[in-house]
């Protein structure tokens, strides 16, 4: 079962004094749907976040299967510039499968690293993307909006070309950047504890 909280926001810094973005016109004059810095974020926009990373994943993947190396390694760094917040500083980027003394990547190159290996400053990563991946579902356990910020829990469940599933426990964090834009600021991703 899905919980969504709607929250107050809890400090008024969290606008960053944000001006409202000009909306851009179409053809004809309408404006185009564009969200200001500081609207509220919604359900179905982090949702569709969320949908729009699997999808990336996947056509990583499926890019690293069918062609060489700067392909699939071009293509991920546009999806990490498209969806995470590297470009505002910082991200909090917990990866699935990054060891000491390299668990936590806050850099674009460690991020990138992570997903499709191939940096010698990142010697133990093999390419969290170059796995095969064909489907790829998020299930939220719960979303937490506070304004322009929001946060959500739950699984990542993932299928390779043979049909092999990985279930990942994964926590999301998204603010708008200057454009309008979710960006990823928060990614913690951890395999499900399994008792002994």
């Amino acid at each position: 079962m899905k919980t969504t909280y709607l929250l107050a926001p809890i400090a008024a810094g969290l606008a960053l004094a944000a001006a409202p973005v000009q909306a851009k016109h179409h053809e004809g004059g309408h404006p185009a749907a564009q969200a200001a810095t500081y609207a509220p974020i919604t359900v179905a926009e982090v949702e569709a976040a969320q949908q729009a990373w699997c999808n990336a994943l996947v056509a990583i993947s499926t890019e690293a299967d069918t062609k060489v190396l700067p392909a699939d390694k071009a293509l991920a760094g546009q999806v990490i510039d498209s969806t995470y917040a590297y470009g505002m500083g910082p991200v909090l980027f917990k990866p699935t499968l990054a060891a000491a003394p390299q668990t936590f990547r806050p850099t674009r190159d460690g991020a990138l690293s992570y997903f499709v290996g191939d940096d010698a400053t990142y010697p133990n990563d093999g390419g969290f993307a170059l796995k095969h991946w064909r489907s790829c579902e998020s299930e939220n356990a719960g979303i937490l909006i506070t304004g322009n910020s929001a946060m959500s829990m739950g699984n990542v469940s993932m299928w390779d070309d043979k049909g092999n599933l990985t279930k990942v426990d994964k926590t999301w964090g998204y603010v708008r950047d200057g454009k309008g834009k979710l960006r990823i600021v928060l990614h913690h991703s951890s395999l499900p504890y399994a008792a002994s």
